[in-house]
């Protein structure tokens, strides 16, 4: 037994290391794990931005429909929209459920939605197809303070910054990818920037500085 652990036990850590150092090994695989992206967006002070909207567009586009966890609709709340920022896949139904005591008319001059939808009272619901990627700004032709936004967009890799600045994407596969960050508020063409990253497999983290208006 003592021969065996003194010989045999080097020998088999020798070959676990060639064996993980082949691309495409199971052991390999296990040891980069699933890509994964952890992003903090700030602004130029250093404090976190919240409901930034990050997308990810990788070097291999995700095959079939875009699927997010959250609902499709945005609704009008205490003279709100709610949430005041909503991501949809291309192509998306999004509803307008009413939950106020009074009506609301929804409006967007955005491009990619132009759009006005009649007065329509509580528990009423009304919806709206969107077809064109891009930022649409919403308002209310009855309460002027109203302001929501819906990004389209056509990758799943997309999601809002929470309280503290911070998304999770993961499932991408490896090599380029394209890094988009927009806010409503952001000092650049289109509300966003865009940079390049690259995705190496495993958890990677980064921080990205916007400016705000």
């Amino acid at each position: 037994m003592t021969r065996f652990t003194r010989v045999g036990l080097p020998i088999f850590v020798a070959g676990f290391a060639a064996l993980a150092a082949v691309p495409g090994t199971m052991f390999s695989a296990w040891a980069a794990g699933p890509a994964s992206l952890r992003l903090q967006v700030v602004d130029a002070s250093g404090v976190p931005v919240r409901d930034a909207v990050v997308e990810l567009h990788a070097a291999k586009a995700a095959a079939g429909p875009i699927r997010f966890p959250w609902k499709m609709g945005m609704a009008q709340k205490n003279q709100q929209f709610t949430p005041g920022t909503l991501i949809v896949a291309k192509g998306s139904t999004v509803a307008f459920p009413n939950l106020d005591t009074v009506r609301h008319s929804i409006y967007s001059f955005s491009k990619p939605a132009r759009f006005e939808i009649d007065l329509y009272g509580r528990d009423q619901t009304r919806t709206q197809i969107f077809a064109v990627t891009g930022s649409v700004k919403l308002g209310c032709n009855i309460h002027d303070q109203m302001r929501g936004y819906i990004r389209v967009t056509d990758t799943p890799y997309a999601a809002k910054t929470d309280h503290n600045g911070y998304v999770t994407l993961s499932g991408m596969g490896n090599g380029a990818a394209r890094l988009t960050v927009w806010h409503p508020r952001q000092r650049t063409p289109g509300n966003e920037t865009r940079s390049t990253i690259a995705i190496n497999g495993g958890a990677q983290s980064q921080k990205v500085k916007v400016s705000l208006r």
